[in-house]
């Protein structure tokens, strides 16, 4: 194992952190946006849960490397996207990426949501009723906090399985982390080194994010800690 080799590729891969970090940033605070609505959407009437439906499927049911490929080569091929106020940004690789990531990570989001809304308790809703609270104060204040609470877990996972979704953005000629392990092999031609390097750092990524959502689950339940103490 050529270690100096080993040392160089990791210090050059560094330079890609900044890009995925900003990728899945954007792509996990958009989507959650997206599936706030979504939500909301499902709630109103009945046609608006079969479109939310309808998104939510096409979106988990296609890969992303798809859709990243359909959003960045394919809106291109239209004349009036090209005409569009937004062409400026859908030409470049990093809107287009960063468009792909949040649309499918608010599909899985919703879902997630979806579930923690299931979990609120009954009791909790009567309660805020009997209150007197309108149905937005009774969301701001009960419904939301308690099913982010019990969506977390759930969501952590996404965010981590999202930051490393962002490799898939170097197709697209972004030099994130996998971008620049790309650009380094074509130089070297030593995939093994330089994919063990970037897997290194990926993995270091999941950690430190693992250890912040574990951090907030802990701020937000405070009582489950002193249960376990």
């Amino acid at each position: 194992m050529d270690f100096p080799f080993l040392l160089d590729t990791f210090l050059k891969l560094l330079a890609g952190i900044p890009l995925t970090l900003q990728l899945a940033a954007g792509s996990v605070a958009g989507g959650a946006v997206l599936a706030l609505l979504l939500v909301a959407l499902r709630q109103t009437s009945r046609p608006g849960a079969w479109i939310a439906d309808f998104y939510i499927f096409v979106f988990r049911g296609t890969p992303l490397l798809v859709q990243l490929f359909m959003i960045y080569y394919g809106l291109g091929q239209f004349a009036t996207v090209r005409e569009s106020v937004f062409w400026p940004f859908l030409r470049e690789p990093y809107f287009c990426a960063l468009l792909a990531l949040m649309l499918c990570d608010a599909a899985y989001a919703a879902e997630i949501l979806r579930g923690g809304l299931k979990a609120v308790p009954q009791g909790a809703i009567e309660a805020a009723r009997v209150a007197g609270m309108g149905r937005l104060t009774m969301a701001r204040r009960i419904v939301l906090p308690l099913a982010i609470r019990q969506a977390l877990p759930a969501y952590g996972n996404e965010i981590i399985s999202m930051t490393r979704s962002t490799a898939l953005c170097s197709t697209i000629t972004l030099m994130e982390v996998t971008g620049v392990a790309r650009a380094i092999i074509a130089d070297t031609f030593r995939p093994f080194e330089v994919f063990l390097c970037a897997a290194v750092i990926y993995l270091g990524l999941t950690f430190i994010i693992s250890r912040l959502i574990w951090a907030f689950e802990r701020w937000l339940t405070p009582y489950r800690v002193k249960e376990a103490a």
